[in-house]
């Protein structure tokens, strides 16, 4: 590989290949989980779900064993072959997501997707570290952006096939043929990718970082660093409503609007297409540009841009037209995505790189069972709350009461911005 040490900042050959191998994965790690959101009316229909609990088989039941053995399986990654970990994780959560379409009641469907949850914890972290390794400091904001782009991309292909899959033949089948369809990525990442060095861009010679201490080891680092909290708290609070928002809005475009599942798949999974990738792209840009010099911005980019979502999402949910609505949802879901590419960087780059899987686990348990598990959950927990009283547009009110976790998430993130400097790994 290239030696960082001596100041190339070429990335390791073949980091374009692998790069899109990983964002194949990843499409079709979102795909499966977001795909449940768009055929949450089908099924809510066919098993007589209430909200709350479409809330805890799309949150809690995936959350759980997602965020619980993401931390096991990095720390294993952070020891053994990552490109072996992400290829079986793949072939299992496509294999769940499969069975979700032979569920015949609730709990069956809970378990798969636990299941699914169970595939998608090997996925995430150990990419991060595997993309760290082939690439530069200086790249690694747009190289994870690049990644992270597998959420909205993923987020709308599961809007656009789900809706029409469901509509067209029914949400069973649509859960059957997406799952089958990861299969052949699972093959390509084992086959596509070598392992690199651990760590070689971040020595001065351009061998491997030591070996990966115990966890407690890393535990205790983590614990000495206010802006890994100040991050992970930070991304947790915007992911419950960027969480609740993706698997909630089919819903509210239906009810609200009237569209059929169709028209939510094309209408919601553009806004999901063009503001995610804009916001995912952008946000790694900005950081590449201004964190190297300037740490604190790795934090400052999500602050100031969920201060401005907030807003911008509330005007969206009480707009009286769809065209209105588009336009302010996209601005809103580029500026909710914007975090991803600075704050994951962040995260690789205060700690040791033989510690990296581990603390990226660590920051996604956090953040994901925050998130997930609670941001699904409680939208769906308050709009039933509010029925009475908001009746068929309580969806819409939940949603605008949930979008002060927005605001807290931005209070969150300038507070680690004071922070981050101090706490940068320098070798």
């Amino acid at each position: 590989m290239t030696n960082q040490g001596s100041g190339n900042v070429t990335a390791n050959p073949g980091g374009g290949r692998v790069l899109l191998i990983l964002l194949l994965a990843y499409i079709f790690n979102f795909i499966d989980r977001q795909i449940i959101g768009v055929l949450a009316v089908p099924i809510q229909a066919e098993l007589g779900l209430t909200d709350r609990q479409l809330g805890l088989m799309g949150g809690i039941a995936f959350a759980l064993f997602y965020s619980g053995l993401a931390i096991p399986i990095a720390w294993l990654a952070d020891r053994r072959s990552r490109v072996k970990i992400i290829a079986f994780s793949v072939a299992l959560w496509s294999l769940f997501t499969a069975a979700c379409g032979l569920a015949q009641n609730f709990w069956q469907l809970f378990l798969a997707r636990m299941g699914v949850g169970v595939g998608e914890a090997g996925g995430v972290a150990p990419s991060y570290a595997l993309i760290s390794d082939y690439f530069p400091k200086a790249k690694r904001g747009r190289a994870l952006a690049f990644f992270s782009l597998g959420i909205p991309l993923g987020s709308a292909m599961g809007v656009f096939f789900g809706g029409w899959i469901g509509d067209y033949l029914d949400w069973r089948w649509a859960f059957i043929i997406v799952g089958l369809a990861g299969l052949p990525a699972a093959l390509l990442v084992r086959l596509g990718i070598r392992e690199p060095v651990r760590g070689g861009f971040d020595t001065a010679d351009g061998k491997a970082s030591e070996a990966a201490p115990p966890f407690p080891v890393v535990a205790k680092r983590l614990a000495t660093l206010p802006s890994f909290w100040l991050l992970s708290f930070g991304a947790a609070s915007g992911s419950i409503m960027g969480y609740g928002l993706i698997f909630w809005l089919p819903s509210f475009f239906s009810r609200s609007f009237g569209l059929d599942l169709s028209e939510v798949g094309w209408f919601y999974g553009s806004i999901v297409l063009v503001g995610g990738m804009a916001g995912t792209w952008l946000g790694g840009w900005f950081a590449d540009r201004t964190g190297p010099d300037r740490p604190a911005s790795y934090a400052l980019i999500p602050a100031v841009s969920f201060l401005v979502a907030a807003p911008v999402f509330a005007v969206g949910v009480l707009a009286p037209s769809l065209g209105v609505a588009w336009i302010l949802f996209a601005v809103g879901q580029m500026l909710a995505l914007a975090w991803l590419g600075p704050v994951i960087a962040a995260v690789q780059h205060i700690v040791p790189p033989n510690m990296r899987a581990t603390a990226s686990a660590s920051f996604l348990f956090i953040n994901n069972l925050i998130g997930i598990g609670f941001g699904i959950y409680i939208l769906g927990f308050m709009s039933d709350r509010i029925a009475s009283t908001y009746g068929a547009e309580s969806l819409r009110y939940s949603i605008l009461y949930g979008l002060a976790f927005y605001l807290l998430s931005a209070i969150l993130y300038f507070a680690a911005a004071t922070r981050l400097s101090k706490d940068w790994y320098r070798g």
